[in-house]
């Protein structure tokens, strides 16, 4: 269950009254100081540990510097990895990420997880840079050398599929990216899934969104991961990253577009922490892990409130005379979207990223997803 922390409440006096030792509600939830925990924090109540096949997919995204013991504890509670991230030359030449991924899916495999080779517009300094996209595109002699490169790493390295995070594709390279992705399931005849900027409506306007056409991508791509997050971001105002009904407005647009049978849903796995002033942010977000968000809030005595529209908890606090105010993700907001899942019979969810630790959140997949526990 999840429990939300009380005015006068103690871990002790939260242990006693479920029955659970609060040295597994300490290490479940990351309680950095469990004599600190900030009055409308969420915490997740294990009664019983999950058991059973996957009924659904739950992949995380990570990077190469991910620790070995981070890895391993989210491959606990995920049934596939996402490896972030390949680039390639406007040549069609592959180049690999920014550390060694051998052992990420050497360590998938071990824990039968699925492994995917994520592909990225990333130049050879590892900067993003959507040229490259209409560089390919136009290019069959580099798409045809790209996917060579592809076929031999993944078979070298034992990926199981192949994910497409193209953003901000040119309105103009629509149909060529739907053809390139058609191209790429025959041709490594490997699992291919495509990452989509999270629409609303067929016709959208703006450069994340007018290149992407839902129904085309889902008919080519086996799998299709919604982006749904960065409503909330680093630039903006102080928001939810991801609000509940953002969230459902595109899935029920996707839904028109695309079988469910191939939707992941997106959960971001972050928040932000705003300097704030006049209502609107008065400088760019800090980034901040959700375990880190309840653990400042607790150190500044601030209570964290719950945003009935957005689904997302909250806080303010004061920093020598400077009102901040953080938006991040608990248990309960991921609930509200694991919710929707089941709700519209999805394929299951993504976790962009799992560099920051959430042990309740991932444990609180495995509740949802395996098959005969939670459904």
């Amino acid at each position: 269950m999840i429990y939300v922390v009380k005015p006068g409440d103690t871990l002790f006096s939260i242990s006693r009254r479920f029955g659970i030792p609060s040295g597994e509600i300490a290490q479940l939830n990351q309680l950095e100081d469990p004599n600190v925990l900030a009055v409308g924090q969420a915490l997740l109540l294990l009664y019983r540990t999950p058991a059973g096949a996957w009924s659904v997919e739950a992949n995380g995204y990570a990077y190469p510097g991910i620790s070995r013991r981070q890895l391993g504890d989210s491959l606990e509670q995920l049934n596939g990895l996402a490896v972030f991230s390949y680039g390639f030359l406007p040549d069609g030449t592959l180049l690999p990420p920014m550390g060694e991924d051998r052992w990420m899916v050497e360590q998938a495999r071990r824990e039968q997880a699925r492994a995917a080779l994520v592909l990225t517009p990333f130049d050879a300094d590892g900067r993003f840079d959507n040229t490259l996209i209409s560089a390919l595109l136009e290019n069959p002699s580099a798409q045809e050398r790209l996917l060579e490169g592809l076929r031999r790493e993944m078979e070298e390295k034992g990926y199981d599929e192949l994910n497409l995070d193209f953003e901000f594709v040119q309105a103009g390279d629509s149909r060529s990216y739907v053809a390139f992705v058609e191209l790429a399931a025959r041709q490594l005849r490997q699992l291919v899934s495509v990452c989509l900027a999270p629409k609303v409506s067929r016709d959208q306007k703006g450069l994340l969104y007018e290149g992407k056409d839902y129904g085309g991508l889902g008919a080519a791509a086996g799998r299709v991961m919604l982006m749904t997050y960065e409503w909330g971001y680093t630039y903006s105002s102080p928001m939810a990253v991801a609000p509940l009904n953002k969230v459902e407005a595109v899935v029920q647009y996707a839904l028109t577009e695309i079988p469910p049978e191939k939707i992941l849903l997106g959960l971001a796995n972050y928040g932000y922490d705003w300097p704030r002033r006049r209502g609107q942010a008065d400088g760019p977000g800090r980034t901040i892990g959700n375990v880190e968000a309840a653990a400042l809030a607790g150190e500044k005595g601030a209570q964290i409130r719950f945003d009935a529209q957005a689904q997302s908890p909250w806080f303010r606090y004061d920093q020598e005379g400077t009102l901040h105010e953080v938006w991040f993700e608990d248990v309960r907001s991921w609930q509200g979207k694991l919710s929707l899942v089941h709700q519209y019979h999805l394929a299951g969810v993504s976790v962009w990223q799992i560099m920051r630790p959430f042990r309740a959140g991932l444990h609180l997949l495995g509740q949802n997803f395996r098959a005969g526990v939670l459904t």
